[in-house]
């Protein structure tokens, strides 16, 4: 079976007692009320979903498995000689809860380079779509097109018991994975470079290996993409890619087609589009002022132009979190060592010392502080992947790493077809009214 899914078995078995009595002992009780906005408005913050893999706090930011990004920075096994945690070990982390040693980490990395050949008629599948088709859906078809590899599928229609749903979903997700950045490089070398593929080093890890396909060799590019991969893995259970993929495999859809709807999510607009937004925002400040690192009263001027004009600066505000996003941190961090010098990452901090005040005095914004977006489009920039389109299927191949971990966590857990109740506005509007009476 494989130590590490045997592991990730017998920590599965131990929390479904843990929630079984939980729920036999508490399930009656009233987790929170939902009011009439949070039912209009999408949701938000209505505790209704449980991931074991990370926890979103609005003052601290994201934990993995209770460990903060500064912590996973320095806990986290690294490559022979780098300064970034390998997203192998993350995904360690999340799916077994336990840190990871360097031998944990060699052995997915090995585990995924064996399980990276892609089958020719993905290819074929990608190759059907004209050039000019956007990355995402190329991405998204390419995920469908490796469907027809699934062992869940097909174990499933073969009558499998209930209790060995996790084992299946546990072999798509890791062959799935592995698979990722092969097509995602395939996808991009076909776009923008001519169709002139590069093959794959299986002596490279996970990330390495990615960037050298995508065709970089610079090492520092290879360790951004470490953290990148790592820093944009998981964010709780509720962002639309997380919960479309908890969805749809509530239905027992297979990894990949559970995968596919995230993806799906995750292309529009408010969800993965933000990264190329703002880096298109800084250019356009860079373009209309003429200068590629203008000043802190030049950008603040900016910044009440846009804001004057009815527009949001893009890659400020968060839906949860109400500090700076500590992924803009990590790789504000990750910039001051590599490429301080570089203007646009310049104009990134420029635009952090003067938006928060700015945006904070208009009193229409909660958090006035950069998320993970305001920084990552400018590293990509430095390092010459300037196809700012792609950036979304980068964001992608990481999100797989949560959102895979947790579906095995769902499955192991036995946990039920996704149904939440709904009303319509006449309910609504009789609820408001007979309350309203009685008060």
């Amino acid at each position: 079976m494989g130590y590490v899914k045997d592991n990730f078995k017998a920590k599965a078995d131990q929390l479904s007692q843990e929630i079984k009595s939980l729920i036999a002992e508490h399930g009656n009780m009233v987790l929170d009320k939902v009011t009439v906005a949070q039912a209009y408005q999408g949701m938000r913050g209505i505790p209704g979903l449980i991931t074991e893999t990370s926890l979103l706090d609005a003052n601290e930011g994201i934990r993995f498995r209770g460990y903060s990004i500064p912590q996973l920075r320095d806990l986290l096994p690294k490559a022979p000689g780098g300064s970034e945690p390998l997203p192998e070990g993350l995904f360690y982390l999340m799916l077994v809860g336990d840190i990871p040693t360097t031998e944990d980490v060699e052995h997915i990395s090995s585990t995924w380079a064996r399980r990276s050949h892609v089958p020719n008629h993905v290819f074929a599948a990608i190759e059907a779509l004209p050039v000019n088709t956007h990355p995402m859906t190329q991405f998204c078809a390419a995920i469908m097109a490796l469907q027809t590899e699934s062992k869940f599928a097909k174990a499933y229609q073969e009558g499998i018991s209930k209790k060995e749903h996790w084992s299946f979903v546990y072999e798509d997700a890791m062959t799935l994975i592995a698979r990722l950045p092969r097509v995602a490089a395939y996808i991009y070398r076909r776009k923008y470079k001519n169709g002139d593929h590069i093959q794959p080093d299986g002596m490279l890890d996970w990330g390495a290996n990615f960037a050298h396909m995508l065709g970089f060799e610079d090492k520092g590019f290879w360790a951004l993409m470490r953290l990148y991969l790592t820093i944009h893995a998981d964010h709780e259970g509720g962002n639309v890619s997380a919960h479309a993929t908890h969805l749809v495999g509530s239905a027992l859809s297979d990894p990949y087609l559970s995968f596919a709807a995230g993806m799906l999510g995750l292309a529009g607009p408010l969800h993965g589009l933000a990264n190329q937004e703002v880096i298109r925002w800084i250019e356009e400040l860079q373009e209309k002022l003429g200068t590629q690192e203008p000043t802190k009263e030049q950008i603040a001027d900016y910044i009440k132009t846009t804001l004057s004009e009815g527009k949001v600066v893009p890659g400020y505000g968060h839906a949860v979190l109400r500090k700076t996003d500590p992924r803009f941190t990590a790789q504000m961090e990750f910039a001051k060592t590599h490429c301080p010098e570089d203007p646009t990452v310049k104009t990134v901090w420029n635009i952090y010392e003067v938006a928060p005040s700015i945006l904070e005095s208009t009193g229409k914004i909660k958090n006035p502080w950069p998320n993970v977006d305001a920084h990552s489009g400018a590293l990509l920039k430095h390092y010459g992947l300037v196809e700012e389109d792609f950036y979304t299927v980068l964001f992608g191949v990481s999100r797989a790493l949560g959102v895979l971990a947790s579906l095995c966590w769902d499955r192991a857990l036995g946990f039920p077809i996704e149904r939440p109740k709904s009303m319509t506005t006449e309910w609504v509007k009789n609820f408001v009214a007979e309350n309203t009476k009685m008060a």
